[in-house]
């Protein structure tokens, strides 16, 4: 009865029927939209994003990068301009190339004449290598090694994470004292025996080291003392042996 008084008077109201036709259908839409708000607040409320906090324990520093532009500085390195320096350094073999062995892998990625260093940092990554596979039975790899300024300039058009090509926060990398080592894909046995290797050689002052986040990799300039420490602990190993 009630149903057809109110079917008698929609047709008796015309306007009163499109106000009640507007009126649910804007009903119906908003319940429509709250839907999925509703839906995502309760899935949030439930299972909440856990965020990993970053706190590596070779974290670099403004400090850090001060150090080893000092160290640059102390040994009177150049800063590498461009390819005609570089090359003339690989030629007088003031950078010497890395050699690829089992124990150690170079990043195709690197250009065939950007794969050298300074000789006190290719004696770190010959040890460091070795020692890594006699532990692990894999080579350890090298993403990047020296560099030449125009090249670090054209790496920070894309690398937010990639240190100046001048001043006192330059890249380590012009000098040929920095090698990067790959970490994407260790176990985590390998990743904390890297740690604890570079933390031991960065608290006897021969290294800086850090852990990348952006850029999957460990960051290490090597001082030249490691020549010194690497000759004394050679000689101390000989003496133990007789």
């Amino acid at each position: 009865m009630l149903f057809n008084i109110g079917i008698l008077y929609l047709d008796k109201n015309p306007m009163g029927a499109k106000r009640a036709l507007i009126t649910s259908s804007i009903f119906v839409l908003a319940l429509v939209a709250a839907l999925p708000v509703f839906a995502a607040s309760r899935y949030a409320r439930h299972h909440r994003v856990r965020r990993v906090a970053w706190n590596p324990v070779l974290k670099g520093s403004t400090e850090s990068m001060l150090r080893q532009n000092e160290e640059i500085d102390r040994l009177q390195l150049p800063r590498i301009a461009d390819n005609d320096q570089l090359l003339e350094l690989e030629r007088t073999q003031e950078l010497v190339p890395i050699q690829e062995t089992r124990a150690l892998r170079v990043s195709p990625g690197i250009q065939a004449d950007k794969r050298y260093c300074r000789p006190w940092c290719n004696m770190f990554l010959q040890d460091m290598s070795v020692a890594y596979f006699n532990e692990f039975h894999v080579p350890l790899q090298v993403n990047s090694a020296v560099r030449t300024m125009e090249q670090q300039q054209k790496l920070r058009t894309h690398n937010r994470n990639a240190a100046p090509e001048m001043g006192e926060h330059a890249s380590s990398h012009l000098a040929g004292i920095t090698v990067d080592l790959a970490k994407r894909g260790l176990t985590r046995t390998q990743h904390q025996w890297i740690e604890s290797y570079l933390k031991n050689l960065r608290d006897q002052g021969l290294i800086e080291a850090a852990e990348e986040r952006r850029q999957a990799c460990f960051h290490v300039m090597v001082s030249d003392r490691y020549t010194e420490w690497r000759e004394a602990n050679a000689l101390a190993d000989k003496i133990a042996r007789e």
